[in-house]
């Protein structure tokens, strides 16, 4: 029995599977709780499919996919910031225009050429595939986010209810606005290995929403979303070994399921009172 449970363990490949699902977990739990807040869960969406056009581009110019893909990730951020305020569009508008058209853009290019990088890859990640080199960048990447994210917490979370008293304290606001999209193009950049383009919104929403509901003090917040993230990416891995099924869906699917527990708990509490 004891030889079943521990059988993932014995697989290097499984090993960096659940290395590169600790990594990422962290960075993407903490900036889904200022998205979600925010209410800025479509600019990870749009960030996240923006970023094809990026890696395709890069390919071509035989430089590394992820300056393409995080160059692509700020073009869209930008972009889509530049139309919503000199234009009567709303943001969200902006940003559903700029990221389908870059997605498109992306397939379009992607098609026109003869590439060895497999588009499934690209869109949904290769978990089981991870080299060291990606275990490295992202590292790199998710600490550097975390590290920010945490002590700017403060200023961001101002900055997120009340741009206006976030200025008059002192707060770059445009400063802290991009470089918040650029926390998240750089973390989109270092999930895109591991669970590809699509699926890394999931990531950037559901321990966010999952910890909203469970929490109205923001620390715990931020701690509830890690773990939520850590322990649905450990889970969705553990559980997809002994299912065959791929990975990154089933670490998703988890946390769609934890999220729909959490709601249907909170509805019940509020019930009773």
């Amino acid at each position: 029995m004891a030889d079943i449970l521990i059988a993932p363990f014995q697989y290097s490949f499984m090993i960096n599977a659940f290395l590169i699902a600790a990594i990422i977990s962290i960075p993407t739990a903490l900036l889904s709780c200022f998205l979600v807040l925010k209410g800025w869960s479509l600019m990870g969406d749009a960030i996240s499919h923006a970023v094809l056009p990026g890696i395709i581009i890069s390919y071509l110019l035989h430089i590394p996919l992820l300056i393409g893909a995080f160059c692509s990730g700020m073009v869209c951020a930008i972009a889509s910031g530049f139309l919503s305020e000199n234009s009567r569009v709303k943001q969200d508008t902006a940003m559903g225009i700029v990221f389908s058209g870059m997605f498109g853009f992306g397939i379009v290019l992607y098609t026109k050429i003869s590439t060895e990088v497999h588009l499934d890859h690209i869109l949904f990640g290769n978990i089981l595939g991870i080299s060291v080199q990606d275990l490295i960048i992202s590292f790199l990447i998710s600490s550097l986010v975390t590290i920010l994210a945490t002590t700017k917490r403060r200023d961001l979370l101002l900055h997120t209810f009340d741009p206006i008293q976030a200025r008059s304290v002192g707060i770059p606001v445009r400063l802290m606005h991009y470089g918040f999209l650029a926390m998240v193009s750089i973390t989109i950049v270092a999930t895109l290995s591991a669970v590809g383009i699509i699926l890394s919104i999931g990531l950037l929403i559901a321990p966010g929403a999952i910890a909203f509901l469970s929490t109205n003090r923001f620390d715990q917040m931020l701690f509830i979303a890690t773990i939520i993230s850590l322990l649905s990416s450990f889970l969705g891995i553990y559980i997809s070994f002994y299912i065959d099924s791929a990975p990154a869906p089933t670490i998703i699917l988890l946390m769609s399921a934890c999220f729909i527990l959490v709601l249907i708990g909170t509805n019940r509490k509020v019930k009773k009172h």
